[in-house]
């Protein structure tokens, strides 16, 4: 009997034990977040204005603001979404629905884009400098930018697109065929709807990815911070402006803060709602199921 409760109480402190270490992990986490996000208020949330978010940098970015930032960083990710996206999906509608999970040439693609996804930034940045920008002609333009982070984007887009287009029920495809719907019009009519959800969570974070990038950009899309004219143009991204404003820029401190503030409510902003896209697909397949 005394064994037995010794027992029961060791177990009861060991799982009080588990739960204190839990709780410490998740408010040291929370913690670091709410620490950085206060210090870029109390750097930049003064230099913050609707001027600051239209106009485009003055001396070397201590003065005007990053409205020709903003500009360049919204075409390379159009650059890198355009010719990612197509790509993506359509792989993870071969994975999903035309290769077979245990087949050799399914398992060869997954181990590539597991190995792609593992590969550090920097290195997409000399591979894209390498092949689009001298390669290719492309210099360092926005287009050899958007190239070069679509690249990066395709195993996030792929893993998600693939995720959501297997967890649609079985049944679904059996009625289609059953009503003589050929795998196509199954695949494009009432799959990829369904998965809408799970496409979308992941177009929101191969789009938090791409806003964040710095190393890729630095060899391919450029330093200069003027308002583009085209894709062959070179553009400045937010996050290497932030790192130029921090690094070269003498005096560039505050408006490197209000930059990475206004970097961290994007990414914030995206994540909140992918998580919500994630959830709302969750729920869907659980009533589905």
């Amino acid at each position: 009997m005394l064994k037995t409760n010794a027992r029961r109480w060791r177990h009861f402190y060991l799982d009080r034990l588990v739960q204190i270490f839990v709780y410490l992990a998740v408010l040291t986490v929370c913690a670091v977040f709410l620490w950085i996000l206060v210090d870029l208020l109390r750097g930049g949330f003064a230099h913050l204005s609707w001027n600051f978010l239209i106009e485009s940098p003055r001396d070397a970015g201590r003065a005007g603001g990053i409205g020709s930032i903003l500009v360049s960083t919204m075409l390379i990710l159009l650059v890198a979404l355009g010719a990612a996206l197509p790509l993506a999906w359509t792989t993870a509608a071969l994975l999903a629905e035309y290769v077979p999970a245990t087949s050799k040439f399914g398992m060869l693609v997954r181990y590539s884009l597991q190995v792609l996804a593992g590969v550090p930034s920097i290195v997409f940045g000399l591979f894209g400098n390498a092949f689009f920008s001298i390669y290719l002609g492309l210099g360092f333009s926005i287009l050899s930018g958007g190239l070069t982070l679509a690249c990066m984007l395709l195993p996030i887009l792929v893993s998600t697109a693939e995720a959501g287009l297997r967890a649609v029920p079985d049944s679904y495809r059996l009625s289609a065929a059953a009503l003589g719907m050929t795998r196509a019009a199954t695949l494009i009519r009432l799959l990829l709807p369904i998965a809408a959800p799970a496409l979308a969570a992941g177009l929101l974070l191969g789009i938090g990815r791409a806003v964040a990038e710095t190393a890729a950009l630095l060899f391919t899309s450029g330093y200069v911070d003027r308002m583009p004219g085209s894709l062959l143009d070179s553009g400045r991204a937010l996050a290497l402006h932030i790192f130029d404003l921090s690094m070269n820029v003498p005096g560039g401190d505050v408006p490197a803060y209000a930059s990475a503030l206004v970097l961290v409510a994007m990414l914030l902003c995206i994540n909140i709602f992918a998580m919500q896209l994630v959830q709302s697909w969750q729920r869907r397949n659980t009533i589905l199921e």
